[in-house]
């Protein structure tokens, strides 16, 4: 496995400051990028990748994928990139080798959607020559996912809202040769 390139670590607080920070590095994502999220259950995953929907400007209602694998969610036309790509959401929880990834058929995708797998590591590098990583860490291990009042799914806890969360980025191959402006901004603003 190839080294990573880079590595920035971020501390989020709450559910809102997780998603908005996914929201930003949404706003930087092309056709083609691949994201693998790894974190325990309650980490945050889901809340980060509905936060990169919002950047995306992908149509609202992402859960989890868990029992259906794969969600696609188109980009609006009226949203705040039109145009842009769609999100092709993954859960590989329940898959045990990069054989049942290809089984999924996500290369019919890959060039024109952002993908997202949950659990993806070690499964699905050789989709692509570039990946993000993104490592969601509680300082307590995680329970049960919840829901938010709305009743939309959260994998962030909300009973510990306050509780902080890791989030860890790594970039591998050419499109991360340099970790986006927006960690690096995000980064300073919080060693103030």
């Amino acid at each position: 496995m190839s080294e990573a390139q880079w590595e920035r670590t971020l501390t989020v607080t709450t559910a809102e400051q997780t998603h908005a920070l996914a929201a930003a590095v949404g706003g930087v994502l092309e056709a083609g990028d691949l994201l693998v999220l790894t974190g325990e259950l309650g980490a945050g995953k889901t809340t980060f990748t509905q936060g990169l929907g919002e950047g995306l400007g992908v149509r609202a209602g992402i859960i989890s994928p868990t029992f259906v694998l794969v969600r696609i969610h188109p980009n609006l036309p009226d949203g705040p990139r039109p145009g842009g790509p769609d999100l092709v959401h993954v859960d590989a929880y329940r898959l045990d080798s990069a054989a049942e990834i290809d089984d999924i058929d996500l290369e019919n995708t890959m060039d024109t959607a952002v993908t997202v797998v949950e659990w993806g590591r070690d499964r699905v590098e050789h989709l692509s020559d570039s990946r993000l990583e993104v490592d969601l860490h509680r300082s307590v291990g995680g329970e049960s996912p919840a829901s938010s009042p709305d009743g939309e799914f959260l994998d962030f806890d909300t009973e510990d809202d306050d509780e902080p969360r890791t989030i860890v980025f790594r970039g591998f191959g050419p499109r991360w040769a340099e970790a986006p402006q927006v960690l690096e901004i995000t980064s300073q603003l919080e060693g103030r």
